[in-house]
């Protein structure tokens, strides 16, 4: 008999940013998997066991989830944020896909959740007030000439970009590199926002203008979002500035 496996997210760190539904879906499991921050930020009861793992092993996760549930196990697969958004989910898909048939009978119930963009946005303002889009600077599953290309691509289309995994000690140049390439296609007085540990209590926001961004400021806990010509700051005597990219373009008639 087949079970059931979730995947939800945590949202980025903050117990009250997770949804209802994730909630929900832990009440009902009996095993959780996930990279060992995420799982631990979880307060399970005792029969609830975890099973731990590396933050680079995906795909080996995925299946060892997908066999517990065929098995008929309620299985919950816990990511960071949203899962779908550079996450669990896509691994979980991924590997029933290609895994036996009996996989593909699994309920699988995908909950969406809080991602980091969306928690940095809404603690600086509204930068994501028009269109924009979400890259990550992690060259580990694509070519950096493939990053490159979206960068100039997305920059020459005025998309506001959300940087996921923008550093890391063993990827250390990256985002240092991406602001030379956006230096190249956008004014320098863009701002950019530097989001640490949106909602935790170490939470950090940070705004400087593309011309003087320091890579040096993010780290892997950093949703690095970038504005562009349209996104403004708005100054407010003794509380921080706000940050927002307006819903329609200069010159639009609307």
């Amino acid at each position: 008999m087949s079970g059931i496996l979730y995947v939800i997210g945590t949202g980025p760190g903050s117990p009250d940013q997770m949804t209802p539904e994730a909630l929900k879906a832990v009440a009902d499991s009996n095993a959780f998997f996930g990279y060992f921050p995420y799982v631990d930020r979880l307060n399970l009861k005792p029969h609830q066991r975890k099973i731990a793992s590396d933050n680079r092993e995906e795909l080996a996760r995925a299946r060892a989830a997908l066999e517990l549930a065929a098995s008929g196990e309620r299985v919950c697969m816990v990511s960071g944020g949203d899962p779908g958004v550079f996450a669990m989910a896509a691994a979980v898909c991924e590997a029933i896909e290609a895994g036996p048939k009996e996989w593909k009978a699994i309920d699988l119930v995908i909950t969406p959740g809080v991602t980091a963009m969306l928690a940095v946005a809404a603690r600086i303002g509204a930068p994501l007030g028009h269109d924009f889009c979400a890259i990550s600077l992690s060259d580990n599953l694509k070519p950096w000439d493939v990053i490159t290309r979206r960068l100039r691509l997305m920059a020459e289309a005025g998309m506001v970009m959300a940087f996921y995994n923008p550093i890391s000690k063993a990827r250390p140049w990256q985002l240092g590199a991406a602001f030379d390439i956006l230096r190249e296609c956008l004014p320098p007085t863009v701002p950019v926002i530097f989001g640490r540990a949106a909602g935790r209590p170490d939470e950090a926001m940070l705004v400087m203008p593309l011309g003087e961004a320091d890579a040096n400021r993010a780290d892997m806990a950093t949703c690095v979002i970038v504005g562009t010509a349209e996104t403004r700051i708005v100054s407010r005597p003794g509380k921080p500035d706000l940050v927002y990219s307006p819903r329609f373009l200069a010159g639009d008639s609307k």
